[in-house]
């Protein structure tokens, strides 16, 4: 099995986790193997590399990129869930955690996965190819569910428009593929809008995300990730979208303030100290070379925290 995808903000992020060759480093989302081979070539015999992913083919596709390494292991697990992982391995601390938020090439470039709107295939969108899918979304839930999401998770102010269209189409028969819905977007949207720019994006955005559980899983992941490293240990994360890019910016923040006692107050009560250091302060984007070469990395960022 071929598995397609170019490793965004590859060098920048191996840099950002200041790789020490003896560390112990996790890659929540291993995909094919890019960033995983980067560290795991870093690192000398004591050193070691766990790679994790809820996708059964990036599993097979990390696997065979990561074959030579005796000490990088790949885990089919959701990133959410590193602590377990690292409970199940013995490992109490970890030197660098990197994530890559998102759905990957493969899973966009794979018609019958059904994220793209650009092929016609079955609604599907699970990255885990377990679960709820986005036939079951877009089939099962209520109106005012469907506007709540794509408003939310999408940002998409036809949001109502949309979801009215899809309970109109569905009342006769089921929405069975990408380019049904695709087609309803379509006609839900000024035309204003389509000469624009493909309408379809942030709804599917939006019913992958819900499919996927992907904020949830952020939320738990980004606070189970901080708290394995070690002092001094790097937590690296690409996003691709402004929702989980303030998810992650916000999280960051939380972590490096300090006192949050009022302002009129003599002295700290609170005992709050600081649990990190944002290791660049902007985020980091790609650059002209790596968006010629990749014109999806446009939209990704990169974020970097490091334990107090």
């Amino acid at each position: 099995m071929e598995f397609s995808h170019v490793s965004v903000l590859l060098n920048e992020s191996i840099d950002g986790l200041a790789i020490k060759p003896d560390g112990i480093y996790v890659d929540c989302t291993a995909g094919g193997g890019g960033h995983s081979f980067e560290i795991a070539r870093r690192l000398d015999e004591n050193g070691r590399l766990i790679s994790l992913d809820c996708d059964p083919d990036a599993i097979i596709a990390a696997s065979e990129k990561l074959k030579k390494f005796k000490n990088a292991q790949v885990i089919r697990s959701n990133y959410s869930e590193i602590r377990s992982v690292l409970d199940i391995l013995n490992i109490d601390f970890v030197d660098g955690v990197l994530m890559d938020l998102g759905v990957s090439s493969h899973q966009l470039d794979t018609p019958d996965r059904g994220f793209s709107y650009h092929y016609d295939a079955p609604l599907d969108m699970r990255m885990s190819q377990e679960g709820t899918s986005a036939y079951d979304i877009v089939n099962n839930w209520s109106e005012e569910q469907l506007a709540k999401i794509i408003f939310e998770y999408g940002e998409e102010k036809f949001s109502r428009k949309i979801a009215k269209n899809i309970l109109l189409e569905r009342q006769d028969n089921p929405i069975k593929t990408t380019l049904e819905l695709a087609e309803i977007v379509k006609k839900s949207v000024p035309a204003a809008v389509k000469r624009e720019k493909n309408p379809c994006k942030k709804t599917f955005q939006a019913i992958r995300i819900a499919v996927n559980g992907e904020f949830d899983h952020l939320s738990d992941g980004l606070d189970a990730a901080f708290e394995s490293l070690k002092p001094g240990g790097r937590l690296a994360v690409i996003t691709f979208h402004s929702l989980e890019d303030r998810i992650v910016k916000q999280r960051f923040a939380s972590l490096c303030k300090g006192c949050i006692c009022p302002p009129d107050f003599p002295q700290c009560v609170c005992g709050r100290t600081p649990q990190g250091r944002l290791v660049n302060k902007k985020p980091i984007e790609a650059s002209l070379n790596e968006l010629e070469q990749n014109n999806r990395s446009r939209s990704a960022k990169l974020r970097i925290i490091e334990r107090r």
